[in-house]
């Protein structure tokens, strides 16, 4: 049950990555979220931290941070249930994923709506890890 986790070390918490993902990183949209993601080539001792995921909700749409901290709760667990097989795909390629996802829609959302959508999420950034390690081949 190990592959379930979500560690200390698969937490997006550096500001440096955070700001680097933002300013040079790619994004789409997936409504109710706005999915920013980095790939990088990374070897050696870097390269143990193959996904990282970062979650983050506006203040401006949920005022209360009880609804903020349920919506980042909720999108971390869909995360953590269905990241296996992006996990196994990065850890077949010499690369680094870093996501960010930005809740955006304006009322709170049920688990099964979140874990559909991450679903969709996680097989998109899939789609773009294994495009880009085929291009660098």
């Amino acid at each position: 049950m190990k592959q379930f986790t979500l560690g200390k070390n698969e937490r997006l918490k550096s500001r440096k990555l955070i700001e680097q993902l933002f300013s040079t990183g790619q994004r789409f949209g997936l409504f109710p979220y706005r999915v920013f993601y980095l790939l990088e080539k990374k070897e050696g001792e870097e390269q143990k931290n193959k996904l990282q995921c970062g979650v983050g909700v506006s203040t401006r749409n949920f005022k209360k941070a009880v609804d903020r901290n349920r919506i980042k709760r909720i999108t971390r667990e869909a995360y953590r249930l269905q990241k296996v097989t992006l996990d196994q795909r990065m850890n077949a390629h010499p690369r680094s994923l870093s996501v960010f996802l930005i809740y955006t829609g304006k009322e709170l959302p049920a688990f099964a709506v979140v874990k559909e959508k991450m679903a969709l999420i996680l097989q998109k950034l899939i789609t773009i890890a294994d495009e880009n390690s085929t291009a660098d081949t």
